[in-house]
């Protein structure tokens, strides 16, 4: 590691700037993870699009359906390939606690620079807010690597702000992927100062966080590299804007990409997310393939809509 325990809030400050995607994973028609695939669109997102940072194995990567010994695996490429030109945070969320340290402890071992680690499903709980402060606690105290919260919906509820707040008092709880409404993210920017960075998956509303809230990290989701190509990074360019302060423009740009928004939504079949973003990335050159069970695939005439809708929303490849 790059720094120690008690430097992770302020390494954290310094380093995780900028736009962070989300992985998914290629994988082949067998179901095995196209490791070759990953390599090189791990290689075109840092190299063509100039990423700031990979965020590997989370909801969007199928980590559910891989493997301890797979999800080992895919940090190790992620590091390898972004090789110190980009950050890397590696999702270690599971609801087996021992499965958590292990990836986390692997994750600081082959030279990432942060984990994530999602709130858990909870049961038969009356003290939420106690037991996930004593959760999180746990894991600060096993580990030396900053760590990342991850509050979505999906775990049955969400953190609040003034949780939030409160873990983010422990040394090496270092940001925050909070999936809520923008209301509780705004309410923990003004609470949580410089104790954690907070930021959210939604690309529709990082230029008013930049400008309104100072945001200084999107972290993250896909589209910085399904609304972005090698000749048309209008995402980037929005982004470079606005933290120059150069609003009006930031905006032009932002505004700009909203055909190719439509596109990329609108076309979404319901239920079926990284199956449709792999078949885009396909689209645009990328590897993309298969998703394992139980998540669905598209069928021909999705495909065929999806194709459609891609040629004419006006992002260059």
């Amino acid at each position: 590691m790059l720094y120690s325990k008690l430097d992770a809030k302020e390494y954290a400050r310094a380093n995780m700037r900028g736009i962070w995607a989300a992985v998914l994973n290629p994988m082949t028609e067998t179901l095995a993870i196209d490791e070759d695939g990953l390599r090189r669109n791990i290689r075109h997102w840092i190299d063509d699009l100039e990423i700031a940072g990979l965020f590997a194995c989370g909801k969007q990567g199928e980590y559910f359906s891989l493997s301890i010994e797979e999800r080992k695996r895919n940090f190790e490429v992620v590091v390898e390939e972004a090789d110190g030109k980009a950050g890397t945070v590696m999702s270690c969320s599971d609801q087996n606690l021992a499965t958590v340290i292990e990836l986390a402890r692997h994750a600081q071992a082959v030279g990432a620079d942060f984990v994530v680690v999602h709130a858990p499903v909870l049961h038969f709980v009356t003290d939420r807010c106690e037991t996930l402060f004593s959760y999180y606690k746990y894991l600060c105290d096993q580990l030396d690597i900053g760590i990342a919260l991850w509050s979505h919906p999906d775990s049955g509820y969400v953190m609040s702000p003034e949780l939030c707040t409160r873990i983010a008092d422990l040394p090496n709880i270092v940001a925050i992927k909070y999936s809520v409404p923008r209301p509780m993210y705004s309410a923990l920017s003004r609470m949580a100062g410089d104790k954690l960075i907070v930021s959210t998956a939604s690309e529709e509303e990082w230029l008013d966080n930049i400008v309104e809230l100072g945001w200084q990290l999107y972290l993250c989701s896909t589209p910085p590299y399904l609304l972005q190509s090698k000749s048309d990074r209008r995402m980037n360019r929005y982004t470079e804007l606005a933290m120059r302060g150069e609003i009006e423009e930031a905006r032009r740009v932002f505004d700009s990409l909203e055909p190719v928004r439509r596109a990329l939504y609108g076309s979404r079949p319901g239920g079926k997310p990284q199956a449709h973003q792999k078949y885009w990335q396909e689209l645009l050159g990328q590897a993309g393939g298969s998703v394992r069970p139980p998540l669905l695939s598209l069928t021909d005439a999705e495909k065929a809509a999806t194709r459609e809708v891609f040629g004419n929303c006006g992002l260059a490849v």
